[in-house]
This record gives C-alpha cells, sequence and structure tokens, in this order.
C-alpha cells in the first residue's frame, strides 16, 4: 500500500526555492550571533596590555613634540652666539691685516732712512765748519734743507733732546756730569741727534744727562 505525503512534504517537493530560501535565512542568523558572540566575549588579557602601552607611547610622543621647540631655541641661540663671535673674530683679523699693510708702508724704507741719517750727520758737521765762500756754504745749507723737508714728508722726525727730560724710550746716556744750571736727569748736551720714522724710533739720541 503507498504511503500518504504529509502537506508540508508536499509543499516542499512542490516548491524547491522555500527549501533554499530557508537554508540561507539560517545561515544569516548563525553569523550574526558569532558576531555578537565575538563582541561580548573579553579580551585577552595580554592584547588589552599592548594596547595599553602602545596608547601610552603615542601620549609620549604627543607630550615630546609639544616639548621638542624649546631645544630647537636653544639650538637658534647657540647658533646665534658663534655667528657673533665668528664676526667678532672676523673684524678683529681685519683690523690686523690693515695695521699689518700700513706697517709695511709705513716702514718699508726704515732701513734706507737708517743708511741717510749717517748723510744728514755729515752734511751738519760740514756746515759748522767756518768757510770763507759763503756762496758755497749758503749753497749747501739750501741742499740740506731741501733734503730735511724731502725725508720729513717721508716721516722722519728729529728727537727733541737738549734741555728736556731723559726718556731712555727715545734717549741713549753716554755720561753723565754735574751742572748747576740744569736739574738732575734733565740733558746737557746732544752728542749724535736721534731720529723717529712714522713714530717709531729709528736712532735713539746720544746725550749726556746731569747728575
Amino acid at each position: 500500500m503507498k504511503k500518504k505525503k504529509d502537506p508540508i512534504d508536499e509543499q516542499v517537493d512542490k516548491d524547491p526555492a522555500l527549501d533554499t530560501e530557508e537554508a540561507k535565512q539560517e545561515a544569516d542568523e548563525t553569523k550574526v550571533e558569532e558576531t555578537k558572540e565575538r563582541k561580548e566575549k573579553p579580551g585577552d588579557p595580554g592584547e588589552s596590555e599592548e594596547k595599553a602601552k602602545a596608547s601610552e607611547e603615542q601620549q609620549e610622543a604627543a607630550e615630546g613634540e609639544k616639548e621638542e621647540p624649546q631645544p630647537v631655541e636653544e639650538d637658534d641661540e647657540d647658533l646665534k652666539t658663534k655667528y657673533l663671535r665668528l664676526a667678532a673674530d672676523f673684524q678683529n683679523y681685519k683690523r690686523r691685516v690693515e695695521k699689518e699693510k700700513n706697517d709695511i708702508y709705513a716702514y718699508a724704507n726704515e732701513k734706507l732712512m737708517a743708511e741717510l741719517l749717517n748723510v744728514i750727520d755729515n752734511f751738519e758737521r760740514a756746515l759748522a765748519v767756518e768757510s770763507v765762500d759763503t756762496g758755497m756754504k749758503e749753497g749747501m745749507e739750501m741742499i740740506f734743507k731741501q733734503l730735511i723737508d724731502v725725508l720729513g714728508s717721508c716721516g722722519l722726525e728729529e728727537i727733541p733732546a737738549e734741555g728736556q727730560d731723559f726718556d731712555p724710550n727715545c734717549h741713549h746716556a753716554v755720561q753723565s756730569e754735574s751742572s748747576d744750571s740744569h736739574r738732575s736727569g734733565q740733558i746737557i748736551k746732544v752728542l749724535q741727534k736721534g731720529y723717529t720714522l712714522n713714530k717709531k724710533v729709528i736712532r735713539p739720541s746720544m746725550v749726556i744727562v746731569a747728575e
């Protein structure tokens, strides 16, 4: 005898799409439940510690970024100080070079001037001698004056000595004498004139000083 089918089974047999739709609905409900379980499931302790540590590191990094401008300002101040120091050193260097250059120009003829001092001494000795020929003597005096003027324009100057107080920087005492008309330390007589070249002593005056 043939078994009679249940009406529901008959409906399933009749409509296969109904069976597929129910299976799909059951699968969706399963996924929702699994997702809900994951959300409700407490996290792993180690994972929480790592997250907390990462959060602290991020916070420290953010604080470090906030404090960063302070060392930058210190670096700027240090660079400014170094720049000012270098600028001052450079200015000192320029002044030193300029002075050396001026000294070269001022004293380039020092050796020549020192040699000409002997010529001046001989001129003065010759002019000190009495001469019958006054015309010749006047001519020599004119030449001597021209020579002194030219040397003076180059920076040569005679050192004041007679009647002055003795100065070891520009006078050389060869002897001392007692004198009623001079105070102690005063120059009585000049044996050889001294000269400076652009304020630099190139030959001191040889003098006799009162005791």
